[in-house]
C-alpha cells in the first residue's frame, strides 16, 4: 500500500463511522499565544475542548500537519539520528466531543489497524494509565477492561504519568491515555525477547503508533484537577510510522513518504544512501527538514530572526550544515528537491504546487545566506585555532565557541568537528553555561504567570457584534489575573462584545468599560482559543453589574480605513503586477498599514505610481461595502473570493466586496471607500526571496503628509528668492556644487603635490632606506593619500606620521613590501604597540596600518616609539 492510499483509507474508515472529515489546519498558529506551531492534531480543536465554543460536529477525523521543534515537544536533535523522529509529521486523528468515549475509541483503533491495515495482531501492545498518588488518580481499569476484548492480558501494560497521562500544558484539559505499540522486529529477535519488555524503552522497532487520549479533567493553576463538564476523545497516530508498519519497513525513511526525496539527494550529492552512517544521517536530516520548511512557507511563515520565523530558519540552517559537512554541498541545493516533494505530497496538499516558485526562491536565498555565514565562521575559526595553538593550549574556551554559535549561527558540533581535525577541543562545560544563561534570560523576559479563569456567568459562547456596533451593554462572563514582566493585568471576557480582537493582521480595539461609578480603560483586545479577551490594568469594584463596553470609535475608524485600503491595494497589485500576487502577511493599525505579497523582483517606481493611482481611483468611486456573513465556503469560492494560504477558515465564512475586490476577511471595514480619503505609498522593500513589502498611510496621516510636504516645498522656495520653480533652483544649485567640488579636488591635488615635495626634502636615507618619522597637522585621510603616493615613488621607504585632528590623535605607519619581506617588519604590530602612548589601539596589514587614541599629548612619544621599534629591527642605532 502506498502512503497516499494509507492516508485515504484512514479518512474513509472514520467517515464510515459517522465522522466529519475536516482539512488540516495551518502548521503555523496565529491565535494562540501559548503555541507557535501546531504540535498535535488536537490544536485546532482546543477551543472546543476548553468549552469556549460549541462544536458543529460531534465526531471529526483528519490528517493534520504538525511540527515539534520547540517547548515540551521538541524532537529536533533526534531527527536524522534515529529512524522515527521528525520535525514536520502528519498526525492521523479522530475526535469525539462529548459523544463516544473509551469503549468505542479502542474498538475503532483495533478494527482499523487489524482489519483495514491488516497489521498482525500478535505484534500489537496496549498501555493504560497506572494511576498517580500525587493527583489522587486510580489506574484506568476501564480502558484495560476494553482492551481485554482484543488482547491477551500479558500484552496490556501499565504506564506511568509521563507516558500515559496527556496534558495540554501546565493548565487546561487533560486525562489518561492508552497507547498502541507495535513490535516490528524480525521473528528470530521476537523469540529471544518479548516485545512487552521493550515497550517505551526507545527501541527503534518497538514503537508507539497510536495514542488514544481520554480527556476528562481540567488542570487548574494550583495543580489540582477537576472534572470537565463533558468527556472527549482525542487520538493521534503518526502517519509516517503507520506507513513503516504497513509497508513492512524498519525505518520511516524507507517508506515511499521519504525514499523519492532521499534518492534525489543521493543523485545530487553523488553518494549512496545506506553506505555510511554520517551521510545517511545527513540525508535523513535534509529530507525531513525540507518538508518542514516548504510547508511553513506555504502557511505564510518565512524564515526570519524572530519567533516562529527564527525556528524555521534554524531548521533550514541545520539541514544546510549537515549537507555542507557530510554531503560536500558547498552550494545551495535543497531548493532543487522541491519538485520531488511535490510529487510525493502535492496531491493531498495542493498548496505546495501553487506556491512552488516561492518555496524554491526562499529556500535558495536562505541556503546561500547561511553558506556565506558558514564561510565567514570557518575563517574566524581558523584564527581561533591559530591563536589557541600559538599559546600552546589544547582547549578552546566555551565562551569563544558560544560567540561563534550565537553571533554567526555556527553550530557547536561543526565547531568541534573542525577543531578535532586540529587536535583541539571545546570546553563544553563553559559553552553549556553560556547557553543556559542565554536561555534563562529569554525565559525571564517571556515569563507570564496566568491564574485560573474565574467564571461569573455560565455562558456557552461569546457573541461578537462589532461589525454593527461600537458600544454595547455587557456582563462579565469570566476573568483572570495575569502577571507579565512584573506588571499585573486582567483578562476579561464579556458575554457579548463590540471589541475586535487582534487577528488577520488587524490590531485589537481599545476603549472603555463603563460601570455605574467607574470607567476602566481597555488597553488591548486579543483572541485566544475562540475567546475575545479584553485587557485592562484594573478590575471593576462590582464585577456583577451591567457595563457599557465602548470601543474607541475614532481609532476603529482609522484602522478600518487602513484595512479596507489593504484590500484595494491587493486588487491593484494583481492588476498591475499579475495574478501571481498573493498576500503573505499584513499589519493594519490606526497610523499605517503594511502589506507583504509574493513577487519576484523590485516593484518599479512606475508600477508603484500605477498601483497608487488605481487605489485612489477606487477610493474616489466611493464603492459601497457588500458584506456576506456566514456563507458557505463553496459559495464564497464561486464568488471569486481570495483566501490567504496559512489562514484557517471554517465551513461558514465572511466575504468583503468593494467592486471587483472580493476577499475572505474577518476584520472591520469602511461602509464606503470614500471614507479612506487618500492613499499614499511610503515605501517598497524586500522581506525575503520572492516576498515584497509595501508600507502606506491613509486618511488623517496621508493628509498630514501632504500638508507637511507642501509646507516643506514652500520653505525651500522662500530660501532661493528666485522666480524660477523649485526644481530649476535645486538643479542649478547641484550643478554649482558639482563645479565647486571639482575645483576643490584640483586644489587638493595641487596642495598634496606641494606637501609631497616638502616631505621629500625631509626624508632621511639610512642603510639605503628612505625614512621619515614626523608629527604633521594633517587629517588621517590626507596622510594615507600622501603615504601611498610616496610608496609609488620609492622602492624602499618607511613612513611614520602622527597627527592630532579635532582633539583626536592618529598614527599611520607605511612600509615598502620589499622591507616587510627582508626584515620581517609588520606595520600592524608596530602601530598597535606605539598606540599605547596615545591611549588607543589599531592595526592593519604588514605594509600599512593606522591607529587612533584619546591622549593627544602622547603623539610625539608614539611616533618615537614606532621609530625605535623599526630601527631596532633594521639594526640602526
Amino acid at each position: 500500500m502506498k502512503s497516499a492510499e494509507i492516508r485515504q483509507k484512514f479518512l474513509d474508515f472514520f467517515k464510515s463511522k459517522s465522522h466529519t472529515i475536516v482539512p488540516s489546519a495551518p502548521m503555523v498558529i496565529k491565535d494562540d499565544p501559548t503555541l507557535m506551531f501546531t504540535n498535535a492534531g488536537m490544536n485546532q480543536f482546543k477551543d472546543i475542548i476548553l468549552g469556549n465554543v460549541n462544536t458543529k460536529y460531534k465526531r471529526v477525523a483528519d490528517s493534520q500537519k504538525c511540527l515539534r521543534v520547540s517547548g515540551k515537544h521538541n524532537d529536533l536533535e533526534e531527527v536524522g539520528h534515529d529512524t522515527y523522529h521528525h520535525t514536520m509529521f502528519e498526525m492521523l486523528g479522530n475526535w469525539s466531543f462529548g459523544d463516544y468515549f473509551k469503549e468505542e475509541a479502542i474498538a475503532y483503533a483495533w478494527e482499523f489497524l487489524t482489519e483495514v491495515m491488516h497489521l498482525e495482531k500478535d505484534r500489537l501492545y496496549a498501555t493504560v494509565f497506572e494511576g498517580d498518588k500525587e493527583d489522587g488518580l486510580e489506574a484506568d481499569e476501564d480502558a484495560r477492561k476494553f482492551w481485554l476484548r482484543y488482547l491477551p492480558e500479558d500484552r496490556i501494560l501499565y504506564g506511568n504519568k509521563k507516558d500515559n497521562f496527556w496534558e495540554m500544558g501546565d493548565m487546561g484539559p487533560c486525562g489518561p491515555c492508552s497507547e498502541l505499540h507495535i513490535d516490528l522486529r524480525p521473528e528470530e529477535e521476537r523469540k529471544l525477547k518479548p516485545g512487552r519488555e521493550l515497550v517505551n524503552r526507545d527501541n527503534p522497532l518497538v514503537i508507539e503508533i497510536w495514542n488514544l487520549v481520554f480527556m476528562q479533567f481540567n488542570r487548574k493553576a494550583d495543580g489540582s484537577l477537576e472534572n470537565l463538564p463533558h468527556t472527549h476523545v482525542d487520538t493521534g497516530m503518526g502517519f509516517e510510522r503507520l506507513c513503516m508498519a504497513v509497508q513492512g519497513k524498519t525505518s520511516n525513511y524507507d517508506t515511499d513518504v521519504f525514499t523519492p526525496i532521499i534518492d534525489k539527494i543521493a543523485a545530487l550529492s553523488g553518494l549512496k544512501y545506506g553506505e555510511g552512517e554520517e551521510t545517511d544521517i545527513a540525508m535523513r536530516v535534509v529530507a525531513d527538514h525540507l518538508r518542514t520548511i516548504a510547508f511553513s512557507i506555504t502557511d505564510g511563515q518565512l524564515p526570519s530572526n524572530v519567533k516562529a520565523g527564527y525556528v524555521i530558519r534554524r531548521i533550514l540552517r541545520r539541514a544546510v550544515r549537515y549537507a555542507y559537512t557530510y554531503l560536500d554541498q558547498k552550494d545551495a541545493f535543497m531548493y532543487r528537491l522541491v519538485p520531488v516533494l511535490i510529487e510525493v505530497m502535492g496531491k493531498h496538499y495542493p498548496e505546495l504546487s501553487t506556491q512552488q516558485e516561492l518555496i524554491e526562491k526562499v529556500i535558495r536565498e536562505e541556503e546561500n545566506a547561511f553558506l556565506r555565514t558558514l564561510d565567514k565562521g570557518i575563517k574566524l575559526l581558523d584564527r581561533i585555532i591559530a591563536t589557541t595553538k600559538s599559546e600552546d593550549f589544547l582547549t578552546v574556551p566555551g565562551n569563544v565557541a558560544f560567540e561563534l554559535y550565537d553571533t554567526y549561527g555556527f553550530p557547536l558540533d561543526l565547531t568541534e568537528l573542525i577543531l578535532r581535525e586540529h587536535g583541539l577541543v571545546v570546553n563544553r562545560r563553559e559553552f553549556k553555561a553560556e547557553l543556559e544563561a542565554q536561555k534563562a534570560r529569554s525565559r525571564s523576559a517571556a515569563t507570564v504567570n496566568t491564574d485560573d479563569w474565574i467564571e461569573l456567568l455560565n455562558d456557552d459562547e461569546q457573541e461578537f457584534v462589532g461589525y454593527d456596533y461600537t458600544g454595547m451593554e455587557v456582563k462579565i462572563a469570566r476573568y483572570r489575573k495575569v502577571m507579565s514582566k512584573g506588571k499585573v493585568l486582567y483578562h476579561i471576557v464579556f458575554n457579548i462584545t463590540p471589541f475586535y480582537g487582534e487577528g488577520g493582521g488587524q490590531v485589537g480595539d481599545t476603549g472603555w468599560l463603563c460601570g455605574k461609578e467607574e470607567k476602566i480603560r481597555v488597553i488591548d483586545t486579543k483572541k485566544e482559543n475562540g475567546l475575545t479577551i479584553h485587557v485592562t490594568e484594573q478590575l471593576p469594584a462590582d464585577l456583577t453589574q451591567s457595563f457599557m463596553a465602548q470601543v474607541d470609535a475614532h481609532r476603529r475608524e482609522l484602522i478600518a480605513n487602513n484595512h479596507t485600503a489593504t484590500h484595494l491595494l491587493d486588487h491593484a497589485l494583481r492588476e498591475v503586477l499579475g495574478a501571481h500576487v498573493e498576500q503573505k502577511g499584513s499589519y493594519v493599525g490606526e497610523e499605517r498599514l503594511r502589506f507583504d505579497f509574493s513577487h519576484f523582483q523590485k516593484v518599479t517606481e512606475e508600477e508603484l505610481r500605477r498601483v497608487a493611482a488605481i487605489v485612489n481611483r477606487l477610493i474616489r468611486q466611493n464603492l459601497t461595502l457588500e458584506e456576506f456573513r456566514s456563507i458557505p465556503m463553496t459559495e464564497a469560492q464561486k464568488m471569486g473570493a481570495i483566501a490567504i494560504f496559512g489562514e484557517k477558515y471554517g465551513d461558514l465564512v465572511r466575504v468583503i466586496k468593494y467592486g471587483d475586490s472580493i476577499e475572505l476577511c474577518g476584520g472591520t471595514h469602511v461602509r464606503a471607500t470614500g471614507q479612506i480619503g487618500f492613499f499614499k505609498i511610503m515605501s517598497e522593500s524586500s522581506v525575503s526571496a520572492g516576498v515584497r513589502r509595501i508600507e502606506a498611510i491613509t486618511a488623517d496621516k496621508a493628509e498630514e503628509y501632504i500638508v507637511n510636504s507642501f509646507a516643506l516645498v514652500g520653505e525651500i522656495e522662500k530660501m532661493f528668492k528666485s522666480n524660477r520653480n523649485v526644481i530649476e533652483n535645486i538643479t542649478a544649485l547641484l550643478q554649482e556644487n558639482e563645479g565647486l567640488k571639482k575645483d576643490l579636488e584640483k586644489f587638493e591635488e595641487e596642495s598634496l603635490k606641494i606637501l609631497k615635495d616638502r616631505v621629500k626634502n625631509e626624508i632621511v636615507v639610512e642603510k639605503g632606506i628612505n625614512m621619515m618619522f614626523k608629527v604633521m597637522p594633517l587629517p588621517q585621510p590626507r596622510v594615507k593619500d600622501l603615504a601611498f603616493q610616496l610608496k609609488g615613488e620609492y622602492e624602499k621607504i618607511i613612513l611614520v606620521i602622527g597627527g592630532v585632528n579635532n582633539g583626536k590623535p592618529h598614527l599611520t605607519v607605511l612600509i615598502s613590501d620589499t622591507l616587510v619581506k627582508e626584515f620581517g617588519l609588520h606595520a600592524g604590530q608596530i602601530v598597535k604597540e606605539a598606540a599605547r602612548e596615545i591611549k588607543g589601539g589599531g592595526g592593519g596589514q604588514p605594509f600599512f596600518a593606522t591607529a587612533g587614541g584619546s591622549e593627544p599629548a602622547g603623539i610625539e612619544k608614539a611616533v618615537a616609539e614606532a621609530e625605535r621599534m623599526i630601527k631596532f629591527k633594521l639594526e640602526i642605532k
